[in-house]
């Protein structure tokens, strides 16, 4: 996933600066998520409520991030250039990315608080496999919304995609 992570921000940098904190966000992320992953194979008692938060945060603010600054400053480009047809793939796309933010709000929500924690401690590898699929396909579809509501757009690929 990390490698992922690396050849999207290589692919996007610098197209626009939202985007590209974004991107570091989800690299941020993904640290987060290898240490937390790390930390439950050598000793999952051990694992804290606070290391589990500062995942379960940075998750949040990834997540909420897209939902509400991201897609649907796509969208709006996406109009502003009048592409109909991204706009019905982004709508198809965002479906898709629905189920992801499902599974994370119900993972923050089973470790929600100090009680909450401790009882479904025992289930954290499990979640983080599941999260680990969610998520590599969660970054596989943002990346293809940036590539048809954003990348499509920028002078380079107007230029190319001129008669």
């Amino acid at each position: 996933m990390l490698e992922d992570c690396k050849s999207a921000r290589e692919r996007w940098g610098g197209v626009h600066q939202l985007i590209d904190r974004w991107l570091d966000e989800r690299r941020e992320l993904l640290v987060s998520f290898v240490e937390l992953k790390e930390a439950c194979d050598a000793e999952l008692e051990a694992v804290s409520k606070m290391q589990i938060d500062r995942f379960s945060e940075l998750l949040m603010d990834y997540i909420s991030a897209g939902h509400f600054e991201i897609y649907p400053q796509l969208r709006e480009e996406a109009n502003a250039f009048e592409d109909h047809d991204a706009l019905i793939i982004a709508a198809k796309l965002l479906e898709r990315l629905d189920m992801s933010t499902e599974l994370v709000l119900s993972f923050d929500a089973d470790y929600s608080t100090p009680v909450r924690c401790q009882h479904f401690l025992p289930r954290l590898p499990a979640w983080l496999d599941r999260l680990a699929k969610g998520l590599t396909e969660r970054f596989a579809l943002e990346d293809q919304l940036i590539a048809r509501l954003h990348a499509a757009h920028t002078p380079k690929a107007a230029a190319t995609n001129a008669p």
